[in-house]
Formats: C-alpha cells, structure tokens, sequence
C-alpha cells in the first residue's frame, strides 16, 4: 500500500516539475500563432493603467469620486480584440447608458407628483413595466444579434437609477458622474482600438476566406495522393491538428459562428481604408458554400480509413485520371483563393475545358474497364437479367409439377395411372438438365461478381470526387457574386503569380493561369 502511494506522489511530483515547462510552452505558442494576441493584452494592460488614473490622482479623484470604478469596468469589459467588437460594446453600452437614464429621469418626474405612497407604487409598477418590455425585446432575432448588450445596459442603469432615486436625494448629480465615467471608459477603448494598432474585423474574415480556400485545395490534393500512393495502406490515422487533410476541412466547418461574428463586427467598423466597405454577409455565403463543399472532402478522407480498401491493382488503373482531376479542383479553389486576396475577378481561364477534359478522361478510364463495373463485356449484364428470370419461370413450373398429379385419384385405372406417372417422371428429369446448365453460367457471374465487389470501395472514393467538382459550381457562383457586389478589379493578364501548395507529399509549384490542357502533374 505504501508502496503504491509513492509510486503515485513521484508521478504527481514529475508533473509538478514539468507544468512551469508546459505552461511556458502553451503561452509562447499562442503568441507565436497570433502575435496580434501579445499586442493586445499590452492595449488592454495600458487602458486600464489610464483609466486607474482616476483613482490615483488627487484632483481627478475629487472630481469624479468613487463612481470612478465604473470607468475601470467600462474597460475591463468593452475593450475586445478587434475594433468592430469594441465598438460594437462601446456604442451599445453608451446607447444603453444615454436611454436608461433619460427614461429614469421622466419617470422620476412623473413620480414626484404622486405623494411618497404613490410615488413608490408609481416605481415599482414602472420598473416592472420596463422590465419586461427590454427583456422580451431581447427575444426579437434582430435586436438579439445587434443590441443584446445594450438592452442588457439599459436594463441595468434603469433599474439602478429609478430605485435608488427612492431614498437618494442627490440622485441626479450620482446618474451625471455615472454617465460621466462610463464615457471616459469608452473613449479610452475607442482610442486603443482604433488608433494603437487596430485590429479589424473585416480583414480577418478576408484573410479567413482565404485560408479556408486554401486549406480545402491543400486537403485534396494530399488526400487523392495518399489514396494513390505505392505505398501499402497503414493503419488509418486519427484525426489530429497534425494531420494536413484534416486541419485544412476542420477550419472550414468550424467557421459558421466566427464567420457570422465577424461580419457582424465588420459592418460597426469605420472606413479605414478604400478596400473596408464590403459586402460582409456575401463573405457568410461564400463560408456556407465552403462548408457544404467540405462534405465531399470530409467523405474522402474516410474512405482512406475505411477497413475495406480498393486492391492495389484496381486503384493503379484509374490513378492518373483520378489525379488529374483533384489537381484541377485544387487550381481552381487556389485561383479563387488568390482573386479574392488581390481583390480582383477570376481568370476567365478558370472557366476553361480543363476540369471538363478531366471529367472526360476518368469517364473514359471508367468505359475501358467494364468488366469492373458492368461485367467482362457490354451485354454481360443483360444476359445476367435473362438467366434470372429464366431461373424464376423454372422454379414457377417446378413448383406447380411438385404440387400436381403424385396424389392418384382413385377413379383412375392402372394403366392411366402408369402413363402419368411416366409424363410426371419425363417432366421432372427435362426440368433438372435445364437447372444444370444455369449452374455453369452461375460460376461465371460469382467471378464477375468478385470483382464487381473489389471495385465498390474505388467507386465510392471516385464518386465522391466527381461529387467535389459539382459542389464547385456553388463556390465559384459565390465568389464571382462577392466580385460583382464588392466591385472586384477586372483580371489582368500581369496578375499572374505562382502559388506554392503545401502538402505532406513533394512540393508541387503551381501556375495559376498559364497550366496546359493536361492539368498538373
């Protein structure tokens, strides 16, 4: 027993000395991802030293007095990582604050009329009455997805004022600093969001899209070149950051929230610069029509886990085809990556023949081994149909024979009685060589049936591309409609760059626009 607790206090011990190294780690590689994170935690860290001015020195002090906590909170909870979201907050809680306390001094007004009794009735009626009205507001989707904070503000400031002005006196001068505070706070958040280092909401969602498109076109290409390769099929890998097919569709599906935030987040964000005023909500669109599109992608990569796989020798037969057309899916997703990095139109070029000549090239491929699919010749699987039925009409004719004249009938003479008896021997046996010869052609559909099976794992996979290059239409019709609205540049031939993609196989250097008919190798 005590051995076993010291076993379990050196384990705990071994943890204990290697947690500093670790949390060291996490935090440095949470910098290195996003060094934007470092900077704002320094904004936030120099807000708050501004605003605790208020506090520590003499005159600012007297001027506010202890309402000063509330500029402290203003900035502990409206500065956000980007300037969309602190303004978002800020003009939410300085909204919220200006209509609560108007409201709170009408009420107020009103109430002073009405004598000490009624004046109490009078306010607990009207914050009931408030109460409920801003909460059911809040149920309102667009009021939810614009103003929640600020309704939660008003709510706040309301009740705080309106209750208190019961037994304070001087609530009038109390609502003024409040007011006051609350605005110091906001504007020092505004300046550090907007002016030290801003932080754009719009520019992440651009460079998001970007990535996603990216990611996908890398996705495929390793997923098609693992299927492929000569390599045996190991072990399937979980699924972890590390691996390049997972990390490249996981981005796209988790982006519905961030990419809703951000654009609306955007759409509070000043103009900064001739590129920010954007059609936000296509962005959305364009991230559904990615996501939708990841699907096919998410289905590929779990046919390289499945436990039944394609043989080596089925999967060498359509290889080159099957390559071509990722490739081709994969320029098309980097070319609307780069058209919407540059903010210009797509190449016409992307419109071209080539994933129309790849489509031709797996179909043909597929035609030149029928016998995989629909037999060892063109008309296998109709004489397949005619053996079928003909076995059913001799199971129907056998069936009717097994239920017919054994049974005599005991009018009949001996002699008819023989005759039958021979007629239903002579039937019987003409009925058994006819079963015999469906039996041959039953060892001959079991081989062709074999391989028929061999190939299903294949067909699903190339299925599922071919399923990729229909998703495509969507995407495409998305950004060429986030072109139009966002008035892209038109293409320009010098525009041309090449794009490095990066993958776990070799790397492979892609021209965007000068590709020949063939596709990429």
């Amino acid at each position: 027993m005590m051995e076993t607790w010291r076993k379990k206090a050196g384990v705990a011990w071994e943890k204990a000395k290697r947690s500093p190294a670790l949390a060291c780690r996490k935090m440095w590689r949470v910098g290195k991802d996003d060094p934007r994170r470092a900077i704002h935690a320094v904004k936030v860290g120099l807000a708050l030293t501004l605003v605790s001015m208020l506090y520590l020195l003499e005159p600012l002090f007297e001027g506010i007095g202890q309402n000063a906590i509330w500029a402290v909170m203003t900035v502990v909870v409206v500065l956000e990582f980007t300037a969309g979201a602190t303004l978002c907050k800020g003009l939410n809680r300085g909204l919220g604050t200006i209509l609560a306390g108007s409201l709170a001094f009408l009420i107020e007004f009103i109430a002073e009329a009405t004598g000490q009794v009624g004046r109490a009735i009078f306010i607990g009626c009207a914050v009931f009455i408030i109460g409920a009205a801003a909460t059911y507001l809040r149920f309102l989707p667009y009021v939810k997805k614009n103003y929640d904070y600020g309704v939660v503000i008003f709510l706040l400031t309301f009740n705080l004022i309106t209750v208190s002005s019961f037994r304070v006196s001087n609530v009038m001068r109390i609502a003024h600093e409040r007011f006051v505070t609350i605005a110091i706070g906001c504007g020092i958040c505004l300046f550090m969001s907007l002016l030290v280092f801003p932080i754009w909401s719009g520019q992440d969602l651009h460079n998001s899209t970007v990535n996603k498109l990216q990611g996908l076109a890398n996705s495929i290409e390793v997923c098609v070149n693992e299927y492929f390769s000569d390599e045996a099929v190991t072990e399937a890998r979980e699924e972890s950051d590390e691996d390049p097919i997972y990390k490249g569709y996981k981005a796209v599906l988790d982006s519905k929230s961030t990419d809703e935030t951000l654009a609306l987040y955007a759409s509070w964000e000043p103009r900064h610069s001739r590129h920010c005023r954007y059609p936000w909500q296509q962005y959305v669109k364009v991230g559904a029509a990615l996501r939708r599109f990841s699907y096919t992608v998410v289905a590929l990569h779990g046919c390289l886990q499945t436990e039944i796989q394609a043989p080596k020798s089925c999967r060498a037969l359509f290889k080159d085809p099957c390559v071509r057309l990722a490739n081709e899916v994969s320029r098309v997703l980097i070319e609307l990556a780069t058209s919407i990095e540059s903010r210009r139109h797509c190449s016409p070029e992307l419109l071209s023949d080539h994933l129309h000549d790849a489509l031709q090239d797996l179909n043909k491929a597929f035609k030149s081994q029928p016998r995989l699919f629909l037999g060892s010749n063109g008309s296998q699987a109709s004489n397949m149909l005619a053996v079928a039925a003909a076995q059913a009409r001799q199971q129907k004719e056998r069936d009717e024979a097994g239920g017919g004249g054994v049974a005599l009938s005991s009018a009949k003479t001996d002699t008819s009685a023989l005759r039958e008896w021979k007629r239903t021997r002579s039937k019987k046996e003409s009925g058994e060589r006819k079963v015999l010869r469906p039996q041959l052609s039953k060892i001959a559909m079991l081989t062709c049936s074999l391989e028929f099976c061999e190939a299903l794992p294949f067909a699903a996979f190339a299925s599922l591309l071919v399923e990729t290059v229909a998703r495509l239409d969507s995407v495409m019709e998305e950004v060429e409609e986030l072109g139009r609205v966002a008035c892209f540049k038109e293409y320009k031939r010098e525009d041309d760059v090449v794009v490095t993609v990066k993958c776990e196989t070799p790397r492979v250097n892609v021209c965007l626009h000068n590709l020949p008919s063939h596709g990429v190798d």
